[in-house]
C-alpha cells in the first residue's frame, strides 16, 4: 500500500470533500515514466560498481555492499525488455525495502515525488494474455503526463524474480 493521507477541502458552498492522496517516487526508463510507492524507497544512489554473480539472470546486475548489507541490484530496463541499458551520469539505483528485504533497482533517472488523488489514478488496462499487467497497479495522470504505477512488492516477489520469500506471507 502506498502512503495515503486524507485531505479535507472546503468548496465555495462550505461543503467538505475527502480525497485520499497516494505518494509516489517517479522515475524514467527509456521514454516512459513509472511510479512506485514512496514508502518502499529507502534511498537513492548514483550508479556505482556492482559485483556480478555467476549464473544469475540478465536483469540481476549483481550485488553491492551497502553499509555491511549485501544488496541485489536489478536493472529494470533489462527486466522490462526495453533495450540495451546505457549507464550515464543520470543513471541511479533506487534502494528499496520490500517486505523487510533490501534491494536496488537501476533506472535511467529519478523525476520527483508526486501526490496522486483517487481522481488521477486509473486501473491497469486489460490486455488478455498478450501482456502481463500483474505488476501494474494502475495508471496515473499528472497534467499531460501518464505514469505507469508499479506494484513493486508483487514484482519483486514474483516467481521469476525470486527475491522475496513468499512463504512468509
Amino acid at each position: 500500500m502506498s502512503q495515503q493521507q486524507t485531505v479535507t477541502s472546503t468548496d465555495s458552498l462550505g461543503t467538505s470533500a475527502n480525497q485520499t492522496l497516494n505518494e509516489f517516487l517517479t522515475f524514467r526508463l527509456g521514454e516512459e515514466e513509472y511510479g512506485i510507492d514512496i514508502l518502499k524507497v529507502q534511498e537513492i544512489r548514483g550508479y556505482d560498481a556492482i559485483t556480478q554473480i555467476a549464473n544469475s539472470p540478465d536483469f540481476i546486475k549483481g550485488v553491492v555492499n551497502l553499509r555491511g548489507i549485501i544488496v541485489p541490484i536489478i536493472d529494470m530496463r533489462i527486466k522490462f525488455r526495453l533495450g540495451t541499458a546505457e549507464y550515464d551520469q543520470f543513471t541511479v539505483v533506487i534502494i528499496l525495502n520490500v517486505s523487510g528485504r533490501i534491494m536496488g533497482i537501476v533506472v535511467d533517472g529519478v523525476s520527483d515525488v508526486i501526490n496522486l488523488d483517487s481522481d488521477q489514478m486509473r486501473a491497469a488496462p486489460e490486455f488478455g494474455t498478450a501482456i502481463d499487467t500483474e505488476y501494474i497497479r494502475g495508471l496515473g495522470t499528472v497534467d499531460d503526463r501518464m505514469l505507469i504505477l508499479l506494484d513493486i512488492e508483487k514484482l519483486m516477489g514474483s516467481r521469476e524474480m525470486g527475491l522475496l520469500d513468499t512463504t512468509l506471507n
